[in-house]
Parts: structure tokens; C-alpha cells; sequence
């Protein structure tokens, strides 16, 4: 019987594991070494809100923080503080706070900042007062060379369950002001420059659509949408105004990672959800071809680099990729809105991958880790792990400075814990070759934004859920149900016959 007991309690720690791992926290100075040397990381930074007697590192403005995007210039970082419902800017180097830009609007009041509905997202549900809330944001990217950062809401704080319209807001990152704001579909995740800067895509994790927002020119009072594609079905959503549903699943195929392909010609958006795999976007011709299959399920974030088609697979903890060109081939010979292409590079790393980045000679692939609350590195050459970092529990976001020698993670948390906190890393490569030569001082971002038009008048006001790919409780309880109970009966069978 003693044995019977340890092993229920075993059984019982780890279920309770794998619904939530252990909190740990990153100590600034640790570092973390390939076993070759070929890669060094250094923990230099955080900011944090877990621990109030630590004020070097305190800040009450990092509230789930769920990205992160470093300015192209290398000047200066942003980071979404969700629950915040707030965008952070930060000082690269000196880690000094310059702003914080709060997404609380009133519809009276900050009128002029919005275009004309588009017509492509009527509100079927709420009526009244639709542009008076707090946005909460989620990911971001720049268009125009750094000019203008674009942030899309998880939802209007109103709308409980993400269900009707949300908004995103365009930041002109010289004054590092709100100077736009648009509608968006339901539940957007992600946002997506175009290489050639003629389009910003925003995929919906919500109703299985993703949106184009024509941004040709330097005005943001002449941008607007041309296009709404719909990836297989649109979801018909008429969910409850009162008792809030976790929207993380049964979202269908719950769109997540985005990318242009370098020659614009596709657009790719990974599936995380439903049938799973990567809807494809023919830029062209304006139409959706259908979804790749053939990868592991659960894919989170995409990137390309050298000619390769990287991919996180949150639930399994690897990273994957493919040669583009033989994923295009695939793609270009779908049927019936489906394909399949076989042959993926697997490297495991640690449970939940989340958001990945290259380094710049594409080298090494940096994985935040959800689950391992680690920062992974992947050699490349070898689709190896060669490196695991402490990060503060739990990270998702992830952006990699244009020299490759900063890092930056954020840690939104879980119902446990955890969270609340942006590690900054220092990386340091034993081959000098890895580090480019920047020779112009000035970014691309500062050239462009010299010849911009001047911005419109700027706005002056000062997951949600469980994170994504978590699993729901009722099934941990029903898994470790289905464990245990027959076990006893087998422990049991086995005293008495002993």
C-alpha cells in the first residue's frame, strides 16, 4: 500500500506539472554557454512586478507583458503589456524608461484618430459607446522603416470574449504617440509588413480571417483596407456578453504566426488550432490557395531566413523548418484547398516554443519557451540545442537586435504565477564573423521619417485568458482520473494476491 500511495503522489506531481511547471526566476549575471563556447548568453537586465522589495529592477508598468519589438534603429525597444493594456517604451542600453503609451480611448474625445469603417467587420453584439475602451495588446511590427509601429487588441475591454471587433493602433514612433486607429477583425494576433511596404497584414485568431490594409504612401489618413481573406470558413461567433469562455481554443484554426515570403509573392499564416498547418496567400492574384499540412501540429510562430521556413511547434517544444522553395512547390499544387509537403528539419528544444528569431547571419535560431521557462538557442548547421538560459517563468515574446547581440524576452505568466517580467540578454559569439558591420549610423527608420509627412494629431492620453497552447484543467483532472483509478485497482488486484 505504501508503494500504491507513493505512486499516486508521483502521479499527482506530475499532472500538476504539466498544467503548470515550477515558477522559477532568472538572477541577473547568470550566464550560459554552448559546449563549445561558440555562443555565450548573459542575463544583463529585467524589469519586473514580482517582487516589490527588488526596486533596481521593479516596474508597475510590466503588466503580462506579451511582446516585444526592438526599433530598427537599435535606439530603443517596445514592449505590450497586455493586462496593462499599455505599450512601454524603453531606452536600448541604458534600459531607461522614455514612455508609456496607454491605449484608454473615448469616442468623443478621440475621434479624429479613426479611420471610416471599412465595412468588413460589423459589430453584431455591442451597440453603443463602441469606441470608448482600453485596448489590450498583443503583438507588433513596424512599417515605413521604423516610422510607425503597428499594435492590434486582443479586444475592446468590453467585449468579454473577444467576439466583435477589436481595433489596433498605428504609434509614430518619432513623438511615440497613437496617430491612427483602426478596426480590426476579432481576436487579432499578429501584424505583418510586406518587404515592399505596400501592405500590413493582420491575422485574426478569432474567426479564421486575415486582413489587408493597404499602406502605400507616408499618410496614415490614406491607409485602408482592400482585402479580407478567409482561411477555409469564417466562424459564425454569438458567444455569451456576461460569463466569459476561454478563447484560446475552439477558435478554429486559431491563425497565429504571419510572414511575407521575401519576393512578397505569398503570404503565409501558421494554424495553430483545428486541421492544423499553414494557410497560404497568394499576393498576387489575391486569393487563398489553402493550407500546407505536413508539419506537427500546434504551429506558433514562422520566420524565413536563407532561404529556409522556420517554424515554432508550441505544443511539442521543436523547432522546424523546410527549404521555401520545396514548401512553395507544395503549396502552388494544392487541391482542393489542401497539400501536403514531408521532409521537415526537427530540433527539440523545450515544452511551449513560442516566438522565435535568427540570428543575423541566420546561424543560430533564439526560442522563448513557454513551458521550460528557458531562452533555447539551435545551431543551424546542425539543428542541434546548443544552449538553454533561465528566463522569469513564463516566456512568449521574443525580438533579436539588428547586431544579434541583444536578446529580449517577456514573460506574460499563468494562473499560477510566474510572469510579469522582461529579461534583456547579452550575447556574445566566438566567431566575430557573426557580428555584421554597421557602418551608417543612422537607420533606415531615421532616413525615411526625415522625408515623411507630417503625422496627424497625436493622441495624448497617457493572454488574456490562459496562454496559448496551456492546458484546460477539466482535462488535467481527467487525465490524472484515467491514471490513477487504474492503478489502485491494479495495486490493489496485486496485495491481495501477494
Amino acid at each position: 500500500m505504501r508503494n500504491l500511495l507513493s505512486l499516486l503522489l508521483l502521479t499527482l506531481t506530475l499532472v500538476a506539472q504539466g498544467a503548470n511547471p515550477p515558477v522559477i526566476h532568472s538572477r541577473i549575471g547568470q550566464t550560459t554557454a554552448s559546449a563549445d563556447s561558440s555562443v555565450v548568453v548573459k542575463l544583463q537586465h529585467k524589469m519586473q512586478q514580482f517582487n516589490w522589495n527588488d526596486k533596481a529592477t521593479l516596474d508597475q508598468d510590466i503588466f503580462s507583458p506579451k511582446s516585444v519589438n526592438i526599433h530598427p534603429s537599435g535606439k530603443k525597444f517596445y514592449v505590450n503589456s497586455l493586462e496593462g493594456c499599455a505599450t512601454v517604451v524603453y531606452e536600448m542600453d541604458t534600459w531607461r524608461k522614455l514612455k508609456v503609451i496607454h491605449h484608454q480611448f473615448d469616442e468623443v474625445r478621440d475621434s479624429a484618430l479613426w479611420t471610416k469603417p471599412s465595412g468588413l467587420f460589423p459589430f453584431r453584439h455591442y451597440t453603443r459607446h463602441l469606441n470608448t475602451f482600453s485596448g489590450k495588446p498583443v503583438e507588433s511590427a513596424f512599417s515605413h522603416g521604423g516610422r510607425y509601429l503597428w499594435v492590434p487588441y486582443y479586444r475592446r475591454t468590453y467585449d468579454i470574449n473577444a467576439q466583435d471587433p477589436s481595433a489596433m493602433a498605428i504609434i509614430d514612433t518619432q513623438t511615440d504617440s497613437i496617430v491612427r486607429m483602426m478596426e480590426t477583425g476579432p481576436l487579432p494576433k499578429m501584424v505583418a509588413c510586406s518587404h515592399d511596404g505596400r501592405y500590413m497584414a493582420v491575422s485574426h485568431w478569432g474567426d479564421n480571417t486575415v486582413a489587408l490594409v493597404n499602406i502605400e504612401g507616408n499618410d496614415p489618413k490614406a491607409w485602408h483596407y482592400e482585402k479580407l481573406f478567409i482561411v477555409d470558413y469564417q466562424l459564425k461567433l454569438n458567444l455569451s456578453m456576461t460569463q466569459s469562455v476561454n478563447r484560446d481554443v475552439n477558435s478554429g484554426y486559431t491563425l497565429r504566426g504571419t510572414v511575407f515570403t521575401p519576393d512578397d509573392h505569398y503570404l503565409l499564416v501558421g494554424c495553430m488550432g483545428g486541421g492544423g498547418g499553414i494557410a497560404v496567400i497568394d499576393m498576387q492574384s489575391m486569393e487563398y490557395l489553402g493550407r500546407v499540412l505536413g508539419m506537427m501540429s500546434n504551429v506558433r510562430h514562422l520566420i524565413i531566413n536563407d532561404g529556409w521556413l522556420y517554424l515554432s511547434i508550441n505544443g511539442g517544444g521543436y523547432v522546424q523548418r523546410i527549404r521555401l522553395d520545396a514548401f512553395l512547390d507544395a503549396a502552388r499544387q494544392m487541391k482542393d484547398h489542401k497539400g501536403r509537403i514531408d521532409g521537415w528539419e526537427n530540433c527539440k528544444v523545450l515544452g511551449g516554443a513560442r516566438t522565435i528569431e535568427a540570428s543575423p547571419t541566420g546561424h543560430y535560431i533564439f526560442a522563448a519557451c513557454n513551458a521550460g521557462s528557458k531562452l533555447c538557442v539551435v545551431d543551424t548547421r546542425t539543428m542541434k540545442m546548443i544552449a538553454q538560459a533561465d528566463v522569469d517563468s513564463y516566456p512568449v515574446g521574443l525580438d533579436i537586435s539588428k547586431d544579434g547581440q541583444t536578446v529580449i524576452t517577456t514573460s506574460q505568466g499563468r494562473s499560477n504565477g510566474g510572469g510579469n517580467a522582461v529579461n534583456i540578454f547579452a550575447v556574445r559569439y566566438a566567431d566575430s564573423s557573426e557580428v555584421p558591420v554597421i557602418t551608417d549610423p543612422q537607420s533606415e527608420a531615421d532616413d525615411q521619417a526625415a522625408q515623411a509627412t507630417p503625422a496627424p494629431s497625436a493622441q495624448t492620453a497617457s493572454g488574456e485568458a490562459e496562454p496559448e497552447g496551456s492546458v484546460p484543467y477539466g482535462l488535467i483532472g481527467g487525465a490524472a482520473v484515467a491514471v490513477i483509478v487504474p492503478l489502485v485497482f491494479y495495486f490493489k488486484k496485486k496485495d491481495k494476491n501477494s
